[in-house]
């Protein structure tokens, strides 16, 4: 399989799943769980989904670390400040433990997707088996979300099994393109620069959701520009060659899923995507999202 067809291939399949795995980040279940731990409830919506808590996020998300502190979950995320994640990971560790946020962090996720597409939607059993092809391969070496997943048992309920098994694809990518982006050569308040102007976003918009300070933009922009890798207009050619090359990277350590589903790999799209639309229709997950640009510049 040639570069392009395989990073085609990858993109597709990080974007059918993002809203399906990604949706537990929104959950109304989750939120609701997280409330009765003592943690603040969702504070606010953007057209219509709720955000996350931050001390919840990050505590809830770095469960499947265990009870580690903020250091490590700050490492295992990479793109956030972790001026902000230690103390959030603190306080949530006052709050509970790894293993009960962990739970209500299942249930909430699976409780939503059981409210969006019911227990059984059609095609679950097809999807669950190519699934099930697709991690049986994959390695834990180097990638830490992943293998705090891959710790932990499959739900019982078909449901379930799908949504922890996308999420264990999704975090094996995003461990994948932590690997890919610091072997460049870039930090986290570059790679999150670079990243919004590959998509075509406005600099310093979604990257401020990372919660970098001015002081941190403005140092990644300076050295961004000293490498001329940004300008004044926004990537300059080199720039968007460098951020192609990771994403390609990143595409790369995917070759195992791919080649495991095989010729199944269209099947599981055309299931899966009206389970995504889904979701977002039931303000379950943001209408598009980071996986959707990033198919869309595989496709440029």
């Amino acid at each position: 399989m040639d570069s392009a067809t395989l990073s085609a291939r990858a993109r597709k399949l990080g974007s059918v799943l993002e809203p399906l795995a990604g949706q537990v980040y929104f959950s109304p279940e989750c939120h609701s769980n997280y409330v009765e731990l003592g943690f603040d409830p969702s504070p606010s919506q953007s057209k219509g989904v709720a955000l996350p808590d931050g001390a919840a996020y990050f505590t809830s998300r770095g469960s499947v670390l265990g009870q580690v502190p903020g250091e490590v979950v700050a490492a295992a995320f990479a793109v956030f400040n972790p001026d902000v994640v230690i103390p959030s990971v603190a306080l949530g560790w006052s709050r509970t433990d790894a293993a009960t946020i962990g739970r209500a962090r299942d249930d909430g996720g699976i409780a939503q997707l059981v409210r969006l597409l019911g227990e059984a939607p059609e095609g679950l059993g097809r999807v669950n088996d190519l699934l099930g092809r697709a991690i049986e391969p994959l390695r834990p070496e180097g990638r830490p979300l992943y293998a705090g997943l891959r710790s932990l048992s499959i739900p019982d309920s078909p449901i379930g099994a799908m949504w922890r098994m996308g999420d264990m694809l999704r975090e094996y990518r995003g461990d994948s393109h932590i690997a890919a982006w610091t072997s460049a050569g870039v930090n986290a308040a570059e790679i999150s620069l670079l990243t919004e102007l590959y998509w075509g976003l406005p600099l310093r918009s979604y990257s401020r959701t990372r919660a970098w300070t001015d002081a941190d933009f403005d140092a990644a922009t300076e050295s961004l520009r000293g490498r001329d890798l940004i300008d004044a207009d926004g990537l300059t050619t080199r720039g968007r060659e460098a951020r192609e090359l990771i994403e390609t990277v990143t595409d790369a350590q995917m070759a195992g899923v791919i080649a495991a589903i095989g010729d199944d790999l269209e099947d599981l799209f055309e299931i899966l995507e009206p389970w995504g639309f889904a979701v977002r229709a039931g303000f379950g997950y943001p209408l598009s999202g980071p996986h959707d640009r990033a198919e869309r510049a595989a496709r440029a």
